[in-house]
């Protein structure tokens, strides 16, 4: 009977180090994931940035350039976190909705076909996809808060997960 103890992946199970997971026996599957959290921005800056869609800050566009930041922050994953692999992906989304009138909802979604899961990709372009929106409105406010960076969902591999 198998055990349903869980464990730390990312340590070596006897001497407690840290530890990149052995994926060399995994199938390889298509693999899907997605994961968002909420850019507070205030009316003002929303407002602005909605009904002037040619609005530049000193630095760019800001949803354009926070789209490029995050696809290239997911492509960077392994370089930042250090037990991840580096993949392949074969695609990187980055979504920015307006949610009422002082937020918007920032989500990435990564995919690839291998052996090893797109969750922290997803996590990390969808965290700096919001950190690139802050550095650029800053000079408006610095009361911009991001809440909720959060895994939406997993497909492919051993555990699908979902939070809806």
């Amino acid at each position: 009977m198998a055990s349903s103890k869980k464990e730390f992946t990312h340590l070596d199970q006897k001497t407690g180090d840290p530890t990149m997971v052995d994926v060399g026996q995994k199938a390889v599957t298509k693999r899907v994931a997605t994961a968002s959290c909420e850019v507070v921005l205030g009316e003002e800056i929303l407002a602005l940035l909605l009904n002037d869609k040619d609005i530049f800050t000193k630095k760019g566009p800001v949803f354009q350039t926070a789209i490029i930041a995050g696809t290239m922050a997911a492509k960077k994953t392994s370089d930042l976190i250090p037990l991840c692999h580096p993949l392949a992906l074969e695609q990187v989304k980055i979504d920015i909705e307006p949610i009422g009138k002082t937020l918007v909802r920032v989500s990435c979604t990564a995919s690839l076909t291998g052996k090893t899961g797109v969750e922290m990709e997803a996590l990390t372009g969808a965290s700096v996809a919001a950190l690139t929106i802050y550095d650029m409105c800053k000079g408006f406010s610095h009361d911009i808060v991001i809440n909720e960076l959060k895994l939406d969902q997993k497909t492919g591999g051993k555990n699908n997960f979902s939070r809806e």
